[in-house]
């Protein structure tokens, strides 16, 4: 790709980098987005899959599922600020938006864990048994209900985050991945990655209930807000495209080529440029929205997973 191509990127101050979570090569790559090359690779441990902004944007931590370990990286200067050891299989992550909490969930055995978190130290409160492969985490904006999916058992399950308990279970479609709830609380929408639909829950009464099934093409996988509080991302990993969700239409309402098994995504801060981890690739994709179009393709490590950047559209 050529490097004329105009990027959001402010001439007048060093940006900061884009980080790309390598899960075969146990590293991240630190992308320079103005000359779009890779800066340097910090070592992670084995097996890292998903890595996560906190909510108050000091740290990118790494999952490190088969080390049993957080990584804490600064998101402004890529330096490594601490491991934390002893969390157990750390598929995926997520702090609640008050940060009291650690929600994991432990991909490999069946179970979604909950740490305290008192702003240095993190200790293990609750191991709840959930369904088979717990896969994707979504916290709500109250910091009061995690959601998982169950990959392998075909379920979506809540759980009360103060007391512990599981709160309900439903059957969803076939291999769900990603869930990511709508800005006004009232729905859940779940990547379906053995279908092609992304369905819709709807979780304002005391039990879900199913209401809708977007198609968007084989795959539907991982979800990025646009930033509009209206707009989401689906990467479809089989089609190799990006669907455009309207969440109040629920409906597709525009789509992208994303060549080479497209997984996560974030936005850029003026909503334009989505950046894709191609996992088949082994690159990371800059996404014109306007032109409809890749514009930069950045070669990073094997099977390139999470990306994050502290640049970036409201989630």
């Amino acid at each position: 790709m050529t490097a004329a191509v105009a990027l959001p990127a402010a001439a007048s101050a060093p940006q900061p980098p884009i980080f790309v979570l390598n899960s075969l090569q146990a590293d991240v790559s630190v992308i320079d987005p103005t000359t779009w090359t890779e800066r340097e690779r910090i070592p992670t441990g084995k097996e890292p899959h998903h890595l996560y902004l906190t909510p108050d944007e000091k740290s990118i931590v790494v999952a490190n599922a088969l080390a049993d370990s957080l990584t804490f990286i600064d998101p402004r200067t890529a330096q490594v600020q601490r491991t934390v050891r002893g969390i157990v299989d750390p598929y995926h992550l997520r702090f609640s938006p008050d940060m009291q909490w650690l929600v994991t969930a432990a991909n490999r055995l069946n179970h979604v864990d909950f740490y305290r978190w008192n702003g240095s130290e993190l200790t293990l409160a609750q191991r709840v048994a959930t369904a088979k492969t717990p896969s994707h985490l979504w916290i709500d904006a109250a910091s009061r209900t995690v959601y998982s999916t169950m990959q392998d058992s075909d379920e979506l399950v809540a759980i009360d985050i103060p007391t512990q308990k599981l709160r309900w279970r439903t059957p969803t479609g076939a291999m769900p991945a990603d869930v990511y709830g709508s800005p006004d609380g009232r729905h859940v929408f779940v990547g379906l990655t053995g279908s092609d639909s992304v369905q819709v829950f709807d979780i304002s009464g005391p039990q879900p209930r199913s209401v809708q099934r977007i198609k968007t093409a084989d795959g539907a996988h991982a979800f990025r807000a646009a930033g509009d509080g209206r707009h989401l991302f689906v990467s479809n990993r089989v089609a190799n495209t990006i669907s455009k969700i309207d969440m109040q239409a629920m409906a597709v309402v525009d789509s992208y080529p994303a060549p080479g098994g497209p997984d996560c995504m974030d936005v850029s801060a003026d909503g334009r440029y989505l950046y894709v981890t191609a996992r088949w690739a082994r690159k990371l994709l800059v996404i014109d929205t306007r032109e409809r179009k890749v514009v930069q393709s950045v070669k990073v490590g094997k099977s390139p997973h999470g990306v994050w950047t502290l640049r970036h559209a409201a989630r």
